[in-house]
């Protein structure tokens, strides 16, 4: 497949249309050899006083708030226009880095990052995946195709979000490529499988370490939580002169598609189907153990020998349960007992994780984050079961999102949560969902906690109708505006004339911090650049094409 910069009103025109996975890379792409604009954005450096709540809850022992702490990670993007700007990120291919840890299809990625940087984005979001950098072995570190990325993304003037992702790639929406958890570490799973998640019916789930063996030292004589930190130390001694300046943001991953939360809706081998409520995912002995003892801390002994039995299936609806249904055993004295236990759990491996990334990059300068997802079907339930079943206890008595940004907010990490660009009335009426009650849910949560707010979109969009929800999302007088907007992602369609022009405008918009909601056409005659000069485009009979192969 081909890509051409020519002539025609498409700025960027696939010759072969037959569609392709939405988040593969571009193969073979030709750009136009042209001057490239000489606008530049100011930056202005900004520091915001951040807020630090002293809860009890989830606090390590032995950690003390310093005055250099409360300075960490809170410099804001550059914000060129006013202060309710809204930096625009665009995420790269999940496989931009190649198993054999090369930078995968250099040149093509060259001439994207170009692209991207004329449109007026902020910079890229890159996975640094657990399976490629540690995969030849325990402390085995191989960052040398992220090296190549992370100065190509520095020559284009371009910033840097980095995700440390401990989970498998694979088996989710959108997941286009399989990168398997490092094969040292799938060894110990063959030999203790309850290292990983697992459901009532004894099924495994390969994709994360269960949290419910954090602190327990099953990889080759180091804990999970000790295993993520190494990564992370390396990342920072590898890329510490980059850190705070072309890498603003690191994103700490804590669970499946690196957001806190449990497997609990896997779309591997049709286990799980749209907008089944999920199973809860407690059965390993490790989660096993830590239930017993915690009925026993409650005197409910009996409570500890399993997770519910009467909450169904993956594929099933509230109402097909009896422990979801609207008066269903979720409201009563044992469905509260259960719920506090698993989201609990759920809260102290965030804690623990967010932590260990404060004190590995403390001093650095660059922003830390961390992904909640926007799980909205059944939302407008009473019981929330798909929320329930990925470890939010969030129901109609139960604020199930204000405990997790009190404790994004007690490290001075961002929450970044996704479904930003999804509408109410674009639901099937079966799911009884609500992407938008959520959102609003979740930007009054943030607000309250004074945790700073980040979003990305849940599902590839190039429409108007999903760019236009992000930009009144973001303007909402009812809770947190963004601090950032990460889309999702660089392919070969984002790259198509309208499609492209969307994006645009859609930076254009956020920069302004939302502008007035209207759509704005391109001008034929704009050489800021931060249109990518269509109207040369345009106008333009003959482009020397350069083909990046």
């Amino acid at each position: 497949m081909e890509l051409t910069l020519n002539s025609s009103s498409s700025l960027i025109k696939r010759k072969d249309t037959k569609s392709s996975r939405n988040h593969e890379s571009s193969s073979n792409m030709s750009f136009a050899k042209m001057k490239p604009p000489t606008y530049q954005f100011q930056a202005k450096s900004s520091v915001k006083e951040m807020k630090f709540t002293h809860e009890k809850t989830f606090k390590p022992e032995g950690e003390e708030a310093t005055e250099r702490w409360e300075k960490l990670h809170v410099l804001s993007y550059p914000h060129p226009k006013n202060d309710s700007s809204v930096p625009v990120f665009v995420m790269l291919p999940l496989d931009t880095v190649t198993m054999s840890g090369h930078l995968n299809k250099p040149r093509a990625m060259n001439a994207s990052l170009m692209a991207l940087k004329g449109a007026g984005v902020e910079g890229v979001m890159v996975d640094a995946w657990w399976g490629l950098v540690e995969k030849d072995g325990p402390m085995k570190y191989n960052w040398e195709g992220y090296a190549e990325l992370i100065q190509m993304v520095q020559k284009h003037g371009l910033k840097l979000q980095v995700v440390m992702s401990f989970h498998q790639c694979g088996g989710n929406v959108g997941d286009s490529c399989s990168i398997p958890l490092p094969p040292w570490v799938l060894e110990e799973i063959s030999k203790n499988p309850d290292l990983v998640y697992t459901d009532k019916s004894g099924r495994r789930n390969p994709e994360y370490i269960s949290l419910g063996c954090d602190s327990v030292p099953v990889l080759r004589g180091r804990t999970p939580i000790q295993v993520y930190s190494d990564f992370m130390r390396s990342f920072r001694e590898r890329f510490d002169h980059y850190i705070g300046g072309v890498i603003a943001e690191i994103q700490v991953g804590m669970g499946p598609c690196g957001e806190l939360r449990y497997p609990s809706y896997p779309e591997s081998n049709g286990t799980w189907r749209f907008p089944g409520i999920g199973e809860f995912q407690c059965y390993d002995k490790y989660m096993r153990s830590s239930l017993q003892a915690y009925a026993e801390s409650v005197g409910k002994t009996n409570w500890g020998t399993s997770g519910p039995h009467d909450a169904g299936e993956y594929k099933n609806l509230p109402e097909d349960t009896e422990f979801f249904r609207r008066d269903g055993t979720w409201n009563s004295e044992y469905g509260k007992f259960f719920m506090e236990w698993y989201s609990g759990k759920l809260l102290e491996h965030g804690d623990k994780l967010l932590a260990s990334a404060k004190g590995v990059f403390q001093g650095t300068g660059a922003k830390l984050s961390g992904k909640v997802a926007g799980i909205h079907w059944h939302y407008n339930t009473r019981s929330h079961a798909a929320e329930l079943t990925a470890g939010y206890y969030n129901t109609r008595n139960h604020d199930g999102y204000l405990p997790i940004a009190k404790m994004f907010n007690k490290h001075g990490v961002v929450l970044n949560f996704t479904c930003m660009e999804m509408k109410d009335g674009e639901q099937p009426e079966h799911a009884n969902c609500s992407p938008e009650g959520l959102v609003k849910q979740v930007q009054s949560a943030t607000r309250q906690a004074g945790t700073d707010l980040a979003g990305e979109n849940a599902l590839e969009r190039y429409d108007s109708s999903a760019f236009g929800q992000v930009v009144a999302t973001n303007r909402s007088d009812t809770g947190n505006g963004l601090t950032a907007f990460t889309y999702l992602r660089m392919n070969k369609r984002l790259f198509e004339g309208q499609n492209w022009q969307q994006l645009v405008e859609f930076v254009k918009k956020m920069k302004e911090g939302g502008g007035d909601g209207r759509r704005r056409q391109l001008s034929e005659e704009d050489t800021t650049g931060s249109d990518l000069y269509v109207g040369f485009v345009r106008k333009s009979r003959k482009v020397e094409e350069a083909s990046l192969v």
